[in-house]
């Protein structure tokens, strides 16, 4: 029987980049799955406070040499991995000079939320859904940690339904209280609308906050996790409300509950009956 491969899509991860609660979650939960027989790939952009050599990041030729079109604008995409030896896993780092060369990652120096964030969320996106396209590596189920991957749900249920990579995939969105409290580009619908979306796709991210990223992702997304102990209670409503299963913060310390999460939602049978 073949196993399901689960992709983790994430803006970070331990020991590369620690910045809350999800790098833990993306280092040890894709280990755990792993030990359980699944196949595992993660993504993840390679911010500018990474440290590429004590890392041991290289490039994968094959890989990089892409462009994200955002804006109408081509922006080169370079791929880089590292391994993490203990837990016999690869992490794909997604590069652009542009868009990541930084010092900090959401941030500047005075703490001011950088302009291009929404630009740098949907190059991620993009980037990520083209990288595994071209690894040639179709995942079963594709869990997103956090707003930075919020577009990756909708992407995959509108632009990229047909294509053979993503055909069957179910999405899990994990909601943080990792938020920022300014609004992303008022353009920032626009610029992430591809080929093959409508406006209603892309409603529920109108407001360009990190509650509209949630929501957005939520709305196509097979099931959704609560990462954080206290989530914004208006999230925590919309959760509630969604009609689609929801693993609870207080049964997220136990990985069974994951596996049993991704199984069901990968049960097209089961899935049906919910």
């Amino acid at each position: 029987m073949a196993k399901t491969k689960l992709l983790f899509i994430t803006h970070e991860m331990s020991p590369f980049l620690e910045l809350t609660r999800i790098s833990e979650i993306t280092r040890q939960l894709p280990q755990a799955m792993q030990d359980k027989g699944f196949e595992i790939r993660i993504l993840m952009p390679r911010f500018g406070n990474i440290n590429e050599r004590r890392n041991r990041l290289h490039e994968v030729i094959r890989l990089s040499g892409m462009n994200i079109v955002i804006d109408d604008n081509d922006n080169p995409l370079i791929i880089k991995v590292a391994s993490i030896p203990a837990a016999r896993m690869q992490v794909y780092f997604l590069d652009n000079e542009e868009y990541f060369h930084r010092k900090h990652v959401f941030r500047d120096n005075s703490s001011k939320f950088y302009a291009d964030n929404d630009e740098r969320a949907i190059f991620f996106c993009k980037g990520a859904l083209e990288t595994v396209k071209k690894l040639g590596w179709a995942p079963d189920v594709v869990h997103c940690h956090g707003w930075m991957s919020a577009l990756v749900p909708v992407y995959l249920k509108t632009s990229y339904k047909d294509d053979p990579a993503f055909k069957g995939t179910k999405v899990v969105y994990s909601v943080y209280e990792n938020c920022f409290t300014e609004n992303l580009s008022k353009d920032f619908v626009r610029k992430a609308t591809m080929k093959g979306m409508t406006a209603e796709d892309v409603a529920a991210f109108g407001d360009c906050n990190c509650n509209a990223m949630h929501k957005g992702a939520i709305s196509f997304s097979e099931a959704v996790v609560l990462g954080d102990e206290k989530v914004n209670e208006e999230m925590l409503n919309y959760v509630k409300t969604c009609g689609k299963p929801v693993l609870e913060f207080a049964n997220t310390s136990d990985f069974e509950n994951y596996y049993n999460l991704y199984e069901e939602i990968s049960s097209e049978e089961l899935v049906s009956i919910a």
